[in-house]
Formats: C-alpha cells, sequence, structure tokens
C-alpha cells in the first residue's frame, strides 16, 4: 500500500506543478484584458473631453472644399486627426462659431467673441474613424493637391508620412499580456523562495498560513535523557510515552491507549525545553518543535491556519511528537472580564479541536511546556487533551549532585572539588543556574592561569552568582568598616548561637555589585525539603534581624544595609500568618493563597481589608519577638563579637571555622578545613576556657600592646600555681 503512494506522488506533483503554470497564465490574460480595457476606455474619454469628433462624410466635404491644412494618421487608435485651415469655422451644437486662428508657437487656438465683445478661447482636435485604406485615401489627397495646382510646390494638404500598419489583434494583445506575466512569475518565485525560508509573506501568499515549526529527525537535536539530570520522575513519564511509540502493541494487547499530550510545569531553568529535546533524541521519530507565539499573527485567522498546517504535516509523518514551548501564549484562560483577543482565541479553539480530532492509532503525541499553569483554559487541561501534568521542579541534593556531574563532564576538575558540598550550597538553585555556576567557575580557573577547576573556584562562582564581583574601587571609611564587620558578624552570631539554623559558611565585608556591603554565607549540612517548622522559621526570621541588632546594641544606630534584611523577614513572617496558620490571634485561617507558584512566588489577599489590617498587627509580633531574642543574643556574646569583629576587620574575609576557632579561643590561622563545619556541640566545649591561641585577638578598644603571658619574660621558668594545675593539665592533654 505504502509503495502505490509513493509511485503516485510524482504524479501528483507533476499535475500541481501544471496546475500552477495554467493558474498563473489565467491570472496574466485577465490581468492584460482588463489593463486594455482601461486603457481604451481613458483614452477615449480623453479625447471626448478636449476633441470633437467628425463624421466621415463631413471629412471627406472638408477636404473637396480645402478646409482641411493636415492630415495625421493614428494607426494604434485607427482613427485620423484633421488640422483645419486658418480661418475655419466650427458651430457646436449651440450655435456658437469658432474661428482657427494660429499663435506664433505654431499652436491652433479657436477664438469666440461673445455679445460684449469678450474673446474666449479654445483649444479643440478634430478627429474621425477612418473607414478608407490608407492608400486610397492618400491618393485622393494626393489628386485634390495636383487638381489645386499646389501638388508641385509641395504645399497642399499635409500628409503624415510615419504610417505604419496596424498591429494584429491577436500579436497586441499578446504584447500586452507579457509584462504581467513576468510580473506574476517573479512575484511567484520570489514567494516560493520566502515560504523555503521560513520568512512568511503577505496577505497569505509566501506561507503565512503555514506552520513555522522545526522538524527534527531521529537524533538532530544531540540531547538524549543522558544530558538530563535531576529530574528522574519526568524521565520515567516521558521514556514510557517514547516506548509507546515504539512498541505499541504490548500496550493495546491490554487495552491501553496511547496517550494524547503530556504537559511539563516547573519554574523557569528547571530543563522542560531541554527535556523536550531528550525525547527528540530518544524517540528516533519526527519531532516538531514551536513557540507559542509563532501562532500569534496581526491577521486574524492565522493562528489557527497554522495549527491546522502542523497538525496536518504530523499527520503524514506519524508516529511523531509535537512540542508547544510556552503554550500559554495561546492557551489562556477564555473569559470576557478584560476583553477578547479573536486571534488567540480562534488558535486556541483550533488546538483544542484538532487535540479532539486525533487518531490514537497514528501516534502524534503533543507535549507543551509551560510556567503559569494557573493560567491555562481548563478544557484545555482535561484529561482526553492532555493526559499527563509532569512537573519539572527544582532538583533536590542528589538531583542537583548529578546535574552538575553532567555539567562538569567537559570540565577538568582539581582533587579537592566536592561536588556534594557545593549542592549543598546551592539549595534552591536549577539547572540553568548550575550550568551557569560551572562554567563561571572554570572561567575563574582560566582567569588565575591554572589548569583545573578547584573548590574554591566552585564556591567563588557561586558567591558571584548571589552576590556580583567584588568592587575593588569601592573604599569605606574606617567607621563604615566597622559598622559593616559588626552587622555582619551579627547574622553570623545569631545563626551560631541558635538551633535550627544553617551553619555559617563565609563572613565578608568587601562591597560587592549587587549593592551589597558585606554579607554572611550560611550553608546547609544536609539537603532539606520544602518542609519547615515554626521554630526553623522564627530562627530564619531571627538571623535576619542579628544585623540590626548588632548595629543598635553596639553601635548605637541604624543604617539602611538592613533594609533586605528586614524585607526577607517580613516575607517569611507574613507567609506564616497568611498561608501557614502559625499566628495565635487566626489558627487555622488562610488568608492568601498562591496565585504564581513557579515563577514569583507571590499570593493574593483572600480576606477583608481590617482582617488584612490585623495581619499586619500579628505580623509584627513575630518580627517583635525574633528581634527581641536577636538582641539578647547579641548582649550575651558581646566578648566574642569584639574578637571576631577586629579579626574580620584585618582580614576582610574570614570563614565560619576561623570564627568558631576565635569563639572557641583558638588560633585562627590553624585552622586546617577553613570550611568545615561550624555547628556547635551540645556540649561547650572544654578548650574554651583554656588560653591557646599563639596571638591574642584584640577586641576594638582594648590596648594593643598588651603582652600574652606566655610571652612575658621568665614565663616558660616560672613555676604554675596550685590554681592553674588543672587547666595546665588540660592544655597538655589537648596539646
Amino acid at each position: 500500500m505504502d509503495q502505490n503512494n509513493n509511485k503516485k506522488k510524482p504524479d501528483q506533483n507533476k499535475n500541481s506543478n501544471w496546475r500552477g503554470f495554467i493558474h498563473l497564465i489565467c491570472w496574466a490574460v485577465l490581468l492584460a484584458v482588463l489593463v486594455s480595457y482601461a486603457t481604451t476606455y481613458m483614452t477615449s474619454m480623453g479625447h471626448q473631453a478636449s476633441s470633437v469628433e467628425l463624421e466621415y462624410s463631413e471629412f471627406l466635404d472638408m477636404l473637396d472644399f480645402g478646409k482641411v491644412a493636415g492630415v495625421d494618421f493614428d494607426n494604434s487608435e485607427s482613427i485620423i486627426i484633421i488640422t483645419p485651415v486658418d480661418g475655419y469655422v466650427y458651430t457646436n451644437s449651440e450655435g456658437m462659431e469658432y474661428t482657427k486662428s494660429t499663435l506664433e508657437d505654431g499652436s491652433a487656438v479657436y477664438t469666440h467673441k461673445d455679445a460684449e465683445g469678450r474673446e474666449l478661447k479654445l483649444s479643440l482636435e478634430f478627429f474621425t474613424v477612418q473607414l478608407q485604406s490608407y492608400d486610397a485615401l492618400v491618393e485622393h489627397i494626393q489628386e485634390l493637391n495636383r487638381q489645386s495646382g499646389n501638388y508641385a510646390e509641395g504645399e497642399g494638404i499635409r500628409i503624415n508620412q510615419d504610417y505604419q500598419p496596424p498591429m494584429s489583434p491577436i500579436l497586441l494583445f499578446l504584447v500586452n499580456l507579457a509584462p504581467f506575466f513576468i510580473i506574476i512569475l517573479v512575484m511567484s518565485l520570489v514567494m516560493n523562495w520566502m515560504a523555503k525560508k521560513g520568512m512568511g509573506g503577505i496577505g497569505g501568499i509566501g506561507g503565512v498560513g503555514k506552520s513555522n515549526a522545526k522538524v527534527y529527525m531521529e537524533k538532530q537535536t544531540g540531547v538524549t535523557f543522558r544530558d538530563v539530570a535531576g529530574q528522574d520522575e519526568a524521565k520515567e513519564s516521558l521514556t514510557e510515552i517514547i516506548d509507546f511509540l515504539h512498541n505499541p502493541g504490548k500496550y493495546t494487547e491490554i487495552g491501553a491507549k496511547l496517550p494524547k499530550g503530556a504537559l511539563l510545569v516547573g519554574p523557569p531553568g528547571t530543563g522542560k525545553t531541554l527535556l523536550a529535546k531528550a525525547v527528540a533524541g530518544e524517540a528516533n521519530v519526527p519531532f516538531f518543535s514551536i513557540s507559542g507565539s509563532d501562532f500569534v499573527e496581526m491577521f486574524v485567522g492565522v493562528g489557527a491556519s497554522r495549527v491546522r498546517d502542523l497538525f496536518k504535516e504530523a499527520s503524514k509523518v506519524a508516529p511523531c511528537i509535537v512540542f508547544i514551548d510556552e503554550i500559554d501564549t495561546i492557551g489562556k484562560s477564555r473569559d470576557n472580564r478584560m476583553g477578547g483577543n479573536d486571534e488567540r482565541e480562534q488558535t486556541l479553539n483550533q488546538l483544542l479541536a484538532e487535540m479532539d480530532g486525533f487518531d490514537p492509532t497514528k501516534g502524534v503525541i503533543l507535549l507543551a511546556a509551560t510556567n503559569r499553569p494557573e493560567v491555562l483554559d481548563q478544557a484545555l487541561l482535561r484529561p482526553g487533551r492532555f493526559d499527563r501534568r509532569i512537573t519539572i521542579d527544582r532538583p533536590n541534593l542528589a538531583g542537583r549532585i548529578a546535574t552538575l556531574e553532567v555539567h562538569t563532564r567537559n570540565i577538568k576538575l582539581g582533587e579537592d572539588v566536592n561536588l556534594k558540598k557545593v549542592a549543598l550550597a546551592t539549595a534552591g538553585c536549577v539547572g540553568a543556574d548550575l550550568a551557569n555556576l560551572v562554567n563561571e567557575a572554570a572561567l575563574r580557573a582560566v582567569r588565575k592561569g591554572r589548569k583545573l577547576v578547584s573548590q574554591e573556584d566552585m564556591l567563588a562562582a557561586f558567591e558571584l552568582v548571589i552576590a556580583g564581583t567584588e568592587k575593588k574601587g569601592s573604599v569605606l571609611t574606617e567607621f563604615e568598616k566597622k559598622l559593616v564587620a559588626y552587622h555582619e558578624v551579627g547574622h553570623a552570631m545569631v545563626a551560631y548561637k541558635q538551633k535550627n539554623t544553617e551553619p555559617v559558611q563565609k563572613i565578608t565585608i568587601v562591597p560587592h555589585t549587587q549593592g551589597s556591603l558585606g554579607y554572611t554565607l550560611l550553608m546547609p549540612e544536609e539537603d532539606k525539603t520544602e518542609l519547615r517548622t515554626k521554630e526553623e522559621l522564627m530562627a530564619k526570621i531571627t538571623v535576619s534581624m542579628g544585623g540590626r541588632a548588632a548595629e543598635e546594641v553596639v553601635m548605637d544606630t541604624m543604617t539602611n544595609g538592613a533594609s533586605q534584611d528586614i524585607q526577607d523577614a517580613t516575607n517569611v513572617a507574613r507567609n506564616m500568618v497568611a498561608m501557614f496558620g502559625m499566628s495565635e490571634e487566626f489558627g487555622m485561617m488562610a488568608l492568601a493563597s498562591r496565585r504564581n507558584q513557579y515563577l514569583d512566588g507571590g499570593y493574593g489577599m483572600d480576606c477583608a481589608q481590617d482582617t488584612a489590617a490585623r495581619m499586619d498587627k500579628a505580623v509584627k509580633v513575630l518580627l517583635d519577638e525574633a528581634y527581641k531574642t536577636a538582641v539578647e543574643v547579641i548582649r550575651e556574646n558581646r566578648e566574642d563579637m569584639d574578637k571576631v569583629v577586629a579579626y574580620l576587620l584585618e582580614k576582610e574575609t574570614i570563614t565560619g571555622a576561623e570564627m568558631v576557632a576565635i569563639i572557641e579561643g583558638r588560633d585562627p590561622a590553624l585552622v586546617e578545613n577553613p570550611y568545615a563545619s561550624t555547628r556547635p556541640a551540645e556540649i561547650e566545649p572544654a578548650a574554651k576556657k583554656v588560653h591557646m591561641i599563639s596571638e591574642k585577638i584584640l577586641a576594638p578598644g582594648e590596648a594593643e600592646a598588651a603582652l600574652q603571658p606566655e610571652e612575658a619574660p621568665g614565663a616558660e621558668a616560672a613555676e604554675p600555681s596550685p590554681e592553674a594545675e588543672p587547666d595546665g593539665e588540660e592544655k597538655r592533654n589537648d596539646s
């Protein structure tokens, strides 16, 4: 059956070419006839407006009575233009007489004097239809010239000697037809070229209604499931669809039907389009890829036409997969609240009709991607159209590790690179963020002149993504540096002294391009899900309040540097009250709901205005409680803060392990692993009571010239006092 169809295709193409050629000739003939008729009509109208038509017998009488000065033959229209002699009097239908005279420039003018003696001048041209042959009429005029005696002198009636025989009507028609034929032929060739190049055309010519989908055959995308990591559930669902295309028999035996569509939903950058390309690489079937915006045009009906053409082409090469990216462009809910869009609604209606018309036996599967599923029309989401909704969410720890392994496949990594630590630091990042992070780390290694990417490059690239590059030209005053240092150490100290917080990774007071004069980096030690307890949320708010608390307690002032901290803390507290049911006043009452889950995560209020005002008061209660806790932590640990700030002002950037070493009384310069965990132990270490540092960390205000007891003369020979024996013994054991 397929062989017969293949044999018929060349004949069908030939017939199609002949039909196109015949249509081309018909259009050219029609245009030539119309233009010829219009030209003849306009010429005759022009003659009627400024010329006088004489009967042929009247023309012959004028010849016989010597009233003709010259005769011109217009063979294009088969008429004779008559030039009367001077003094010829023309009487019009109203009885008015006009006398011909010749001006100095040789032009003829006809003059009439009215009753008041005023002259009225008029330009006229006399003509008649040629009824005799040219030769007979010329012989008659020459005979009249001989009879008058003017023939020999070359005077008498002038005859136009440039006469050419009229062209054959058929040949004249073909000459008029040729330009239009050439013009239409050139336009057809140009439009066909534009259609092949995907450039569209004008008014439906050149493929405006044609689909702009890119067609990939087999593995032309160069992407397979091996290149997609962290989305195991999504790959499993799509693998089953691909297997259905390859082996439909084992599914139809049990009565299962081929799914018509799958909707890929998730935040931007999670890999929806990449996953669709991987499907193309794995399916080994034709793959049509198009964006939702390609259906929307200025002309109403073009989008619907493109939908019809897309599914028509897909049906020809079935089994195949059709992928529509950003389907929310044409799939928005149909309502009349904000006014309708005829083009978008027609396109959506046509898409719904085409999905209903799918033949399950053909194997045409529709994939679509969006990060705004809440705006899609309900008719588009019902079973039977999109049978599966596949969520492509932010990867967990294992997914981030696998994603980093994919993106570092072609990167030369050093032995110290620990992808698990990088994955822990990048909690909440999507695949696109991780790809950018790996690329920035590789670029940094090249800038530093290294052949391998180190762990330092990976963490520096992560900080580059969240805080931007360092402002090397920015200069802070001593007071500003001290203020920023206490602010950042305030965050770190509150995080270190509280439970349910993430360990401190890094503290810096170096300004960065994204507006921060410094920042404190917290890094989780284990992967956390979206589940958070009230204690964890309150601890997060308290850590955000630590910077402002340090400013007030230590520096007795406030700065605008806490603006982002206050905004973050307020957002968490507002979510606790509005959606998490964690306030004593409202309890389990939901005051808001998510409006955009996968983009900005914003929500809308679902309560009255007075209830919203009470909610603001409940939010303030949580913020005040957290701020009070932060102030208490800062006051209780003021001495340790002074030491950490002194070291931070000297180094400008320290790690969390160095901060812990200072608090525990150890030398921060001797820390072996700067990125070690800073989570405090449940029992206070004994080493905190022992003085083990080689160089004292002076707090602001202390005398810098003070000497350590070990550095005093004779300290080594002095015998320890009885009170110092236990500590000295403990010091030795720790040593």
